[in-house]
């Protein structure tokens, strides 16, 4: 199986999507969409290379987990590793599958970008697709912006209730030492402030021992 290039991930979170979920952000995405959170993510070179099943195990630690979220970077780049991840993880548990993409689903559908996306696609229950458009960034939802469309592809999806579209958004910081990872679609204005502290802590550090890199 191919190893999945993981830019970073999160266990147990209940700001992308519905119930505690788990999160895996990939590296590596062909947009360039002004405004993005995750700029670092967009170069396609190799991050963290997980086995599948590595992944899976480590998605599934937390034995809450009900669901998982696949962000970038672009899944959709990656469509043949995370459905082998996503099909391991759920032969040990039934999980729900959130999965962004920059891609529309016409064009999943109808000229897959790469090989395995409909095989992915056949696994996702809720699809959030589209290119972020910063002006069209409403603060409400799961969505980036407003052009982004939610995808209910399953009837798991169809039953539950949770509002993709215009529910209050929420988002944590989450700590590993001196790195700092947001998780989360952001409200307004917490984007910038978490990108200023990221900076100040940064500088204090280099500031406190020029020889350490920030």
């Amino acid at each position: 199986m191919t190893p999945v290039n993981v830019a970073a991930t999160r266990v147990g979170t209940r700001a992308l999507g519905p119930g505690l979920r788990s999160v895996v952000w990939v590296q590596g995405c062909p947009f360039t969409c002004r405004g993005c959170m995750s700029p670092d993510w967009i170069p396609d070179h190799p991050a963290r290379l997980v086995a599948p099943g590595d992944l899976a195990a480590e998605l599934l630690a937390d034995q809450r987990v009900t669901g998982l979220t696949l962000s970038g970077g672009e899944p959709m780049a990656q469509a043949d590793a995370l459905a082998d991840t996503v099909e391991l993880a759920r032969s040990r548990r039934d999980v729900s599958v959130l999965c962004f993409t920059g891609h529309r689903l016409e064009r999943l559908r109808d000229h897959p970008p790469h090989p395995g996306v409909p095989r992915l696609l056949a696994l996702v229950d809720v699809l959030v697709d589209g290119l972020y458009v910063a002006a069209h960034n409403t603060g409400r939802g799961l969505r980036g912006s407003a052009n982004q469309r939610v995808h209910r592809l399953t009837g798991r999806a169809r039953d539950e209730t949770h509002d993709y579209e215009n529910g209050a958004r929420s988002a944590e910081i989450a700590l590993d030492g001196p790195e700092a990872l947001l998780v989360g679609v952001p409200p307004a204005g917490l984007l910038e402030a978490f990108d200023t502290a990221v900076t100040t802590v940064r500088n204090r550090i280099a500031h406190a021992d020029p020889g350490r890199e920030p």
